[in-house]
């Protein structure tokens, strides 16, 4: 494709997302992992709390989630009024697939005198068998905040690591899930960029590997990330999370330079949502994330859980 032709085109779906969107009255939310875009034409941008909370507080009555399906399930069940759509229906999460409401159960039976702790990258039916949900930017904060001395930590186990290290008053029973994006970067690539660039500092997610992590100078969520690196006086970073997030790191801070110590940091569900696939959901009104309102109301619970604990913290 040529690139003039190429910017036209975007230039008219950008036009017909845009109209499309104030004919629908629709808000549209992206994900940072989001291709770049998607986080342009988005009106809300963020990590999994930040759309979570911007979700319910919303004034409009569609929702187009661009990121996977478990995201846009948490935003119908805050917002069961609303209509929430995700552009792709085949956005899915692998670590999401590695646990199910009926291996969940099970654990549970294993350990009856424990609270149940759900990462919110999982399926609504696995929140719906937790007591609270947390993400990677609270999860230290709702561990702590419960009576129970045993918690079971699911689905991601470098998190529930992570976690475990920072509320050593509590025993953490992990679940052996992962993230294939992250857990695809390795101590040796860190250490090569490293070398490369010896004035950056290391930004890592904690759902990296502990050896991973052992070498970043910050470790946080994607927004915790963008907030540090805002007030950082380093001028150089290496980024240990999905690609995406360089759109608002660079935008963000122009006079910064960004590396990413490995090719393979790429998330293909996230970039499965292109500016086609949006204007055809607003345009069709799909796909449509519905959830049975008995997994719903039990999952919604967990999801609030979180949102007041959190919010009593930061207050």
């Amino acid at each position: 494709m040529r690139p003039e032709f190429d910017l036209k085109y975007k230039e008219h779906l950008d036009r017909k997302i845009t109209d499309l969107k104030k004919k629908r009255g629709a808000l549209i939310v992206a994900h940072n992992y989001q291709r770049d875009e998607i986080q342009e034409i988005a009106d809300i941008r963020g990590d999994s709390y930040a759309m979570a909370r911007a979700v319910t507080g919303a004034k409009e009555k569609v929702i187009v989630f661009c990121g996977v399906k478990f995201m846009a399930e948490s935003a119908c069940m805050l917002s069961p009024d609303k209509t929430v759509l995700l552009p792709v229906e085949e956005a899915g999460c692998p670590l999401a697939d590695m646990i199910t409401a009926e291996k969940l159960r099970k654990k549970k039976e294993e350990h009856p005198d424990a609270a149940v702790v759900c990462y919110v990258n999982s399926t609504a039916a696995v929140k719906a068998e937790s007591d609270i949900c947390c993400t990677s930017s609270n999860a230290v904060g709702v561990v702590k905040s419960l009576n129970e001395n045993k918690v079971i930590f699911v689905p991601d186990r470098n998190l529930g690591r992570y976690v475990a290290e920072r509320v050593p008053e509590k025993e953490l029973i992990l679940w052996d899930g992962y993230c294939v994006v992250h857990m695809r970067l390795t101590r040796e690539e860190v250490i090569s960029t490293k070398e490369l660039h010896p004035r950056a500092e290391f930004i890592a997610h904690p759902e990296c590997r502990k050896e991973v992590l052992d070498l970043a100078d910050y470790i946080g969520s994607t927004a915790g990330m963008i907030e540090y690196v805002k007030g950082s006086p380093c001028k150089e970073f290496i980024v240990g999370t999905e690609i995406g997030i360089i759109y608002k790191l660079t935008r963000d801070n122009p006079d910064k330079k960004f590396y990413v110590p490995t090719e393979q940091f790429i998330c293909a569900n996230m970039k499965l949502t292109t500016l086609g696939w949006l204007a055809r959901s607003l345009e069709k009104m799909v796909y449509r994330i519905e959830v049975p309102e008995n997994t719903a109301e039990r999952a919604r619970g967990a999801l609030e859980r979180m949102l007041e604990v959190t919010h009593r913290i930061s207050a």
